[in-house]
């Protein structure tokens, strides 16, 4: 007896299978996220071949002003939960002090697990080892590395005012770069805003973390969807 071929994902039989109605396509699910995310959201669907995962971002400049995050997520669920099959949220809390969580068991959604992008990219255990062997502890990942200049010099507006920056960073001792990539100019960016700030340089390379894991369990969820 011939083994049955079946089509593998991606390939151009699983295209003609699915149009021919052989193979389920996977009802769309939308990921409302912050844009500091956007490209390794884009890069883990194109990695995993999750099509059906779409993608709407906010502005990342959000996180200069948390308490506007919780409403500016709502509008986006809402205005497109009869579009999709299921949302998902891809913040951490982000300084919102519980109130996205309040608003998304309101709105039956879930979201990405942890305080911060930070906690979900180290994993929750590494990240808090971090933390407590320096408290003085300040942060980078690779959308920061890549938009230092704007997000934190500017966005402090420390190019206007650069006697601000003991009052903003002084209590700070180390820098830690949490690289999702490999990419040497974003660690040589790293390494000249510790040298900026003033601080020890630390590279962790944590890769996508618990970002990752957690759409992987919504595509798994959402391609059981009959």
């Amino acid at each position: 007896m011939q083994t049955p071929q079946h089509p593998v994902p991606g390939s151009q039989a699983t295209v003609t299978a699915a149009v021919e109605g052989t193979v389920p396509v996977p009802p769309e699910v939308l990921v409302i996220a912050c844009g500091a995310l956007a490209r390794e959201i884009l890069a883990l669907r194109e990695l995993n071949g999750w099509a059906h995962l779409k993608l709407t971002c906010l502005p990342a400049e959000l996180h200069n002003r948390p308490e506007r995050i919780t409403e500016r997520v709502r509008e986006r669920i809402r205005h497109y939960r009869q579009s999709f099959a299921g949302i998902f949220v891809a913040y951490a809390d982000c300084g919102t002090g519980g109130g996205l969580d309040r608003m998304l068991a309101e709105e039956g959604v879930e979201r990405l697990p942890g305080a911060h992008c930070y906690q979900f990219f180290a994993g929750r255990q590494d990240f808090e080892q971090l933390a407590e062997q320096e408290p003085g502890s300040f942060y980078l990942t690779d959308f920061l590395a890549r938009h230092f200049e704007r997000l934190v010099i500017k966005g402090l507006k420390l190019d206007r005012y650069p006697e601000l920056m003991p009052q903003i960073f002084g209590h700070y001792r180390r820098l830690v770069y949490l690289s999702q990539s490999r990419d040497p100019e974003l660690l040589q960016a790293a390494k000249q805003a510790a040298a900026r700030l003033g601080l020890a340089f630390e590279h962790i390379h944590t890769g996508y973390g618990e970002l990752e894991t957690s759409l992987h369990v919504q595509s798994l969820r959402r391609a059981s969807i009959p």
